[in-house]
């Protein structure tokens, strides 16, 4: 099997599939990039709430891996998984309004960029911890197992997930149990914003499980047909043999770990060293001087994917924000299962139940709202007056203070009685 150094050459030029699969490979990648170009456009113009994580540069590890899955398969990620859902056929429209907050999107808005989720396509999610997906990978294999199926779950992590005690805990498992998994490990060499040798003792993380009794092997993540390669052996040991694999993928992101990232931990000459072994641009080059690809239709493809970006924030500012009163849809904990109170809901006199919220409000959650605001400005200026009565108090109380204020003589006394006083008090 050929493999990668760690700056990302292959080890030799692999055969080229069919036609149609490398205009496929291509443009899906094309898509994925200028799709993830997008999104942080929008970021920037508060489009996209939460945070953003972008892969750009990684389109190759992704698609090479996502190609030759089948359709039963489950893919489960982490945080960075636009291109992933994407990949698996997600409608970009969806994800984008998922990216937007709202009802049409993946999770119906609830979610947001690190939370993409199709399980219609078995893409299984991404996930905001760390690490936090590799146990449920290890749970979807093991559901493969109960139901007696053939299906592979693929679960992809970047390298600061092999830190953490899910990793050790998840690989121990899945060793012990002959779970059908394969893990790729995405290492674009940083965790975050720390470099692989300050954040892991071992660098070489194809070995980082073996101890465990999960081996691994290193791929080119920026060759999509050596990620082809790589993984469809690695499917075939699963699907198989029943035994879990890891394979370490190296690839790159061109943009910082988050959007807000100011990279202060890499130099821009690093960046570009790495840009000038774009996945894209190298798989289409070759593409076009082995005769596959024309340069009109290189063009093309552009043209189509930059349409299909665009009319997928079109679809996401068009659809619609969730409504107000399904705020508590959808919550683990839901009814009578537990005594206590998953959620409370405080927009009405009187709180009560989260799961309550439709039968107690019955719509009015809006009008509720209208009236909180408009009795807050009326005590705004109620207050404005008061304010304006005690600073008046004040000032006589300083003015009695330095005895200048004594009552006059010919003054009716303030505690007789007077004729709008029965009682005295005046």
């Amino acid at each position: 099997m050929k493999t990668a150094t760690k700056d990302g050459a292959a080890s030799g030029a692999r055969p080229l599939p069919d036609r149609d699969t490398c205009l496929e490979l291509l443009e899906t990648m094309a898509l994925i990039r200028r799709f993830e170009e997008e999104a942080g456009r929008q970021y920037q113009r508060a489009k996209a709430g939460g945070f953003l994580h972008l892969a750009s540069g990684e389109e190759a590890t992704i698609v090479g891996t996502t190609s030759v899955m089948r359709p039963e398969d489950y893919l489960i990620g982490t945080y960075r998984t636009h291109g992933h859902a994407i990949a698996r056929g997600t409608d970009p429209k969806n994800v984008m309004a998922e990216l937007f907050g709202r009802e049409d999107g993946t999770s119906r808005g609830r979610g947001g960029s690190m939370h993409i989720f199709d399980r219609e396509r078995r893409f299984m999610g991404g996930y905001g911890i760390v690490g936090g997906n590799l146990p449920l990978a290890a749970g979807l294999g093991l559901s493969c197992d109960y139901t007696d199926s053939d299906e592979v779950t693929v679960c992809m992590f970047g390298d600061g997930a092999s830190n953490t005690g899910n990793f050790g805990e998840t690989m121990n498992l899945a060793a012990l149990w002959s779970l059908p998994v394969v893990f790729i490990l995405e290492n674009n060499l940083y965790g975050m914003g720390t470099a692989v040798e300050r954040h892991s003792a071992v660098t070489d993380f194809s070995k980082k499980a073996e101890g465990l009794g999960v081996p691994g092997v290193r791929a080119d993540g920026m060759d999509v047909l050596a990620m082809r390669e790589t993984v469809t052996e690695h499917l075939r040991i699963a699907r198989e043999d029943r035994k879990p694999t890891l394979v370490e993928a190296f690839t790159y992101r061109y943009r910082g770990h988050s959007a807000a990232d100011p990279e202060v931990y890499r130099t821009k000459e690093e960046v570009e060293e790495w840009r000038r072994k774009d996945p894209i641009e190298a798989f289409a080059d070759r593409l076009e001087a082995e005769g596959v690809l024309t340069n009109g239709e290189r063009e093309a493809i552009r043209e189509r994917v930059d349409t299909q970006v665009r009319e997928a924030v079109e679809f996401a500012d068009a659809s619609p924000e969730p409504s107000l009163d399904s705020l508590y849809d959808n919550l683990y904990v839901v009814g009578d299962q537990v005594p206590g109170w998953y959620a409370v809901d405080e927009r009405a006199p009187q709180p009560f139940r989260g799961e309550h919220e439709r039968e107690r409000l019955e719509g009015e959650a809006k009008k509720l709202a209208e009236a909180g605001a408009a009795y807050a400005g009326q005590a705004a200026q109620t207050g404005h007056r008061e304010g304006e009565e005690a600073a008046a108090r004040d000032e006589d109380a300083a003015f009695d203070e330095r005895g200048e204020g004594e009552p006059d003589e010919d003054a009716p006394d303030p505690g007789a009685g007077g004729p709008e006083s029965e009682d005295g008090a005046g």
